[in-house]
């Protein structure tokens, strides 16, 4: 094993010392002076430059630029060298002294001594030029370009969908669609209706439209007459076998009596009154004209109420008396006749539902003697109301329809339950199951009212008429005797023996 000496304390010389610092000075105080030299020389230059540009020549401007650069170059390795200089002459010091007298060697100073054994290459103008080259030097971009790069989310691997989650989804998707698709077709109107079919239902259309896409008002009613309800409610109890639905409206005060009135029934003849009303709107919008000629054809002729039956196949008629015939005489075959013109049952069912009508509906063409046509009390008052207010139909149509429901021929139901001088525009039906009769009354002191009632029978059960007789009766009467009206009394008829209207 190989024994080390003991380090021996360094003794510093300290002229040697002196000496290195002296030429350390003398040599900085040289760089500078130099390089105050070289920035004098440069501005001179630079002010005759500005001066006169074209009595410098571009070469004499790069000459005296690169010396610069030199000089530069030249104090900077001088300065080092200086320094390098002044170490070294500290180091050959201490080596020219005895061991015992040299100083000891601390940590610092070993790390020096390291650092000098391994010495800095000496930078010249040569190698500093060099090193500007390289650096000014820009990377020339490769002929070869480079390949794309895949997004991480590309590169990650594809998980397998389950097949019953795929299944969900598609199930998801599908009634998203289906409802989309759905909300479209509802909204699609050629014909500027509501494309709606009329159900059997309690409630009626909140958003009633006419033909020409205006929003209807709703049957507006106030307070309910108790008392008059009573009235009706105790005539209905005195025949169990017997199921009225009534509904009346005070159209002066919006007071009303409401008797079971949203319950459908079968129409029998009533249903006549809504195709007449669609009759006319068309006649308002220039499709059909009053005068144009209906022909009868053989599979549109109906048996029951009516004489158009009797007239020969192919016969033709104008569209103002079928619809007269419609209602004066409740002709079947006449009805038939206009609701084919009108575009059918289907085409009308959709109307009458855009009305508001939720319980009317035509189902079978006429006659209907198994009452699958239906309606209800409270629908037929509806449809008087919106005419008579103008909602639906013109004036002069409004007028021409409530002209033609007063010459109705059967005046046995509502008729003989009024007081002398008032006047019913109205229409009645009459099968084997049901009687019935809508009207518009105008009564002799000025005010006016709407009455329904549709009776369900034993067949042909004539107690059904004479209920509807009493309850027309006990409604004048009350109505006539309402505060601010003038004392009447009402004076009801005996039944008369007049055509009964059976479909």
């Amino acid at each position: 094993m190989v024994e080390r000496s003991p380090l021996r304390p360094i003794q510093w010389n300290a002229s040697a010392v002196a000496r290195a610092g002296a030429e350390a000075d003398q040599s900085t105080t040289q760089n500078q002076g130099r390089r105050l030299q070289a920035r004098t020389r440069e501005g001179k230059e630079a002010k005759e430059a500005k001066k006169s540009p074209e009595a410098v020549p571009q070469r004499s401007l790069r000459t005296t630029q690169a010396r610069s650069r030199r000089e530069r170059r030249s104090l900077l390795s001088g300065s080092l060298d200086s320094g390098v200089a002044a170490n070294n002459l500290a180091r050959k010091a201490d080596e020219a002294r005895p061991p015992e007298n040299r100083p000891p060697l601390t940590r610092s100073s070993r790390l020096r001594t390291r650092s000098e054994a391994k010495p800095r290459d000496k930078v010249t103008p040569e190698t500093e030029r060099s090193n500007s080259r390289q650096r000014s030097r820009k990377p020339q971009p490769s002929s070869v370009a480079p390949a794309p790069r895949t997004p991480a989310r590309l590169r990650t691997k594809v998980q397998a969908v389950p097949p019953l989650l795929r299944a969900l989804r598609l199930l998801v998707v599908g009634v998203g669609l289906g409802a989309i698709v759905g909300t479209l077709i509802s909204i699609w109107n050629p014909d500027g209706t509501q494309h709606a079919r009329a159900q059997d239902s309690h409630q009626p259309n909140p958003q009633a439209t006419s033909q020409s896409g205006k929003v209807l008002t709703p049957l507006e009613t106030q307070q309910e007459l108790s008392d008059l309800k009573q009235q009706l409610q105790t005539l209905a109890t005195a025949e169990p076998d017997l199921s009225p639905s009534v509904f009346v409206l005070d159209l002066d005060t919006k007071a009303y009596v409401d008797l079971a009135a949203t319950t459908p029934f079968s129409a029998a003849s009533t249903i006549k009154v809504p195709v007449l009303v669609a009759f006319l709107q068309d006649v308002d919008a220039g499709k059909i004209r009053l005068d144009e000629l209906l022909e009868m054809r053989p599979d549109l002729i109906a048996s029951e109420a009516g004489d158009m039956q009797y007239e020969a196949p192919g016969t033709k008629f104008t569209a103002l008396e079928v619809a007269d015939k419609m209602i004066t005489v409740s002709d079947n075959t006449a009805t038939n006749m206009l609701i084919d013109r009108l575009g059918g049952m289907a085409k009308l069912n959709e109307r009458f539902a855009s009305w508001g009508l939720a319980a009317t509906a035509i189902r079978k063409p006429l006659p209907d003697l198994e009452g699958t046509n239906t309606t209800s009390a409270r629908d037929l008052a509806t449809l008087m109301n919106l005419v008579n207010q103008g909602d639906l139909l013109s004036l002069r149509s409004r007028d021409r329809m409530l002209e033609i429901m007063r010459r109705t021929v059967t005046n046995t139901l509502l008729s003989p339950g009024l007081g002398e001088g008032a006047i019913i525009a109205h229409k009645t039906g009459d099968i084997g199951s049901v009687v019935g009769d809508v009207g518009l009354i105008d009564m002799p002191n000025g005010k006016q009212y709407l009455a329904t009632a549709l009776v369900k029978r034993p067949h042909n059960d004539q107690r059904a008429n004479e209920l509807i007789r009493q309850m027309s009766a006990a409604i004048y009467t009350y109505l006539n005797q309402s505060p601010g009206a003038k004392s009447s009394t009402a004076t009801p008829t005996a039944t008369p023996a007049a055509t009964q209207d059976v479909q």
